[in-house]
This record gives C-alpha cells, structure tokens and sequence, in this order.
C-alpha cells in the first residue's frame, strides 16, 4: 500500500496535474497544436536527447547486461505487435501508432520518479533506469520515428524525411561529446539546460490539449489491446528473458519494472506531428497513465517476489 500511495501521489498525480491544465487551458485558448508539435519536435526534445546522453553515468558490466535484455525485450515486442497488426489487418498509419504504443514507453519522467521512490536504497536500480531511459530514446527517434515515417504515402522519401528530424542528431552529438570528454561552453549549457527542463511541462500541457476533446466513455476496441500490451504483455515477456538471461537480484527487479511503464508520450507527439491516428495515440497515453498506478505497483511487488 505505500508504494501504490508514493507512486499515485509523487508521479501520476503530477502527470495528470499537467495534462488536465493542459485540457482546461485548450478548450479556453484553443492552442495552435502545429505550433506546439513543433515546439516539442525541433527545440524540446533535441534538447533532452543531449543533455540525457551527455550526463549520463553507465558502468560498462551493467551496461552490457541491460543492453542484452533491451534488445531481446524490444526485438519480441517489435516482432509481436507487428504480427498483431498484420492479423488484424490494420492500414499501415495505423499500424505505426499502434505498433509505437506498445513498444514504447515513458521510462523518462515517469520511470526515473517510480525508479528513485523503490530503489532509493539500493543505486544500482536508479542506474539501469537511467540506460533504459537512454535506449528507449534512441528507440523512440528512431524505430518509432522511422515507423510513423514509412507509414507516410509518400514511400520514396522516408530516409529523407528521417534524416530531417534534429532528435537524431542531438542525440548523437551527446553520444560523440560524452565519449570524447568535450566540455559544453556554459554560455551554451545553460540555456540547453532551460530548455530541456521545459520539456516535461510542454510536453504535458501538448498531450492534455490533445485529449481535452476525448469522449472517454467512446474508447476504440482497439485501445485496449494496445493498453494491454503495454501494461501486461511487456512485462510478461521481459520476465521470460530475465529468467532465460539468469538475471538475478536488482538489475533483474529493475529491468522487470521498467518493461511495465505506460506508453510513451512521444508516441503521442510524433502521432501528431506525422498525422498519424494522433487522438488514438494520445488516448492510449492517457489511459495506460492512468491504470499504471495499479500495474506498475503490482509489478514492483511482484518483481520483489521473484527476485
């Protein structure tokens, strides 16, 4: 009961603080939701891809048994929610979106809070947190990019299109500055700093502008597959790979939490920015948010258990 009572009050109701001003303030202003898309995609998001890179801490022997399981975990769920919208015979727009709402995650501003409330004792959870956030943003800006991309009519220009988005080169950047040890001018890492720490808020208050029309009691069938996944599926298979992998102790009860975070609200951003099935994308954020405070905690108890 008081991890279910930490999580709901320290990282969902913040969340849903945000994406409910969100709501009020677009049905009183009515937002330009293009100019916040691109707010989001070309100034926020950069922004977080490298001052994440550039900070990060990782030790080597962890970093290589995370990034095993990562690529098992992500590689079944790719492979799974595909061959569900295959036999569902989904139109390819759809499929991106919901394809993208299972694979991946919020592991950011929603996993680093659940992670630092149950391993504040223990810091190697926190660290293996902290890998998983950095992979599911390469994953996010590139599969889920690539994926909202190539679901364009447009075939022939999906590298090209790909190859515009800044994320990818922030994100390296942060990559080739952290291993080369190059110092950011504080004149410049100051301000990167400002924006990166906007971006929770904005990316919030753009999600809750995105819902704020949302009927609720109209879900499509389909969300629920896509929350299901998410949710349950995920975690499901990552334990199997964590028992076939022999992973014992914290790095197995983190990497088990941290397969149970709700969908991502980059999902819904890009939804939006691409003009692929974006109310859908942010219905599945909201909704997996909020029945997280019950899975998630169900998972750490859980993980605690097995491991």
């Amino acid at each position: 009961m008081d991890i279910f009572l930490l999580i709901l009050l320290h990282v969902i109701l913040p969340v849903f603080f945000l994406v409910g001003l969100g709501a009020l303030l677009h049905r009183i202003f009515h937002f330009d939701m293009n100019t916040l898309s691109k707010l989001n995609m070309y100034m926020l998001l950069p922004a977080v891809g490298f001052t994440n890179v550039y900070e990060s801490q990782i030790d080597g022997d962890v970093l290589l048994q995370v990034l095993e399981f990562l690529l098992l975990q992500n590689g079944a769920l790719i492979a799974i929610s595909t061959a569900m919208a295959k036999l569902l015979k989904m139109d390819r727009s759809l499929a991106a979106t919901f394809q993208n709402t299972i694979v991946l995650n919020n592991s950011g501003n929603f996993g680093i809070p659940v992670s630092q409330l149950v391993f504040h004792q223990q810091p190697l959870g926190l660290s293996i947190q902290i890998v998983v956030t950095i992979f599911q943003n390469f994953l996010t800006n590139t599969y889920g990019v690539f994926n909202f991309i190539s679901a364009d009519e447009k075939k022939g220009k999906v590298t090209a299109e790909f190859l515009k988005n800044p994320i990818i080169y922030a994100l390296l950047l942060g990559l080739l500055f952290r291993s080369l040890d190059i110092p950011v001018p504080s004149f410049i890492w100051n301000p990167l700093q400002n924006v990166a720490n906007a971006f929770l808020a904005i990316a919030l208050l753009t999600l809750g502008a995105q819902v704020a029309y949302i009927n609720l009691k109209q879900l499509p069938p389909l969300l629920y597959l896509s929350v299901f996944s998410r949710l349950l599926l995920s975690p499901a298979v990552a334990a199997v790979i964590i028992f076939a992998l022999h992973l014992e102790g914290v790095t197995a009860q983190a990497l088990l939490i941290a397969s149970s975070y709700p969908c991502s609200r980059n999902t819904a951003l890009y939804a939006l920015e691409y003009g692929h099935h974006p109310e859908y994308a942010a219905q599945a954020v909201f909704v997996s948010t909020l029945l997280s405070s019950v899975t998630v905690t169900m998972i750490v108890f859980l993980s605690k258990i097995l491991f």
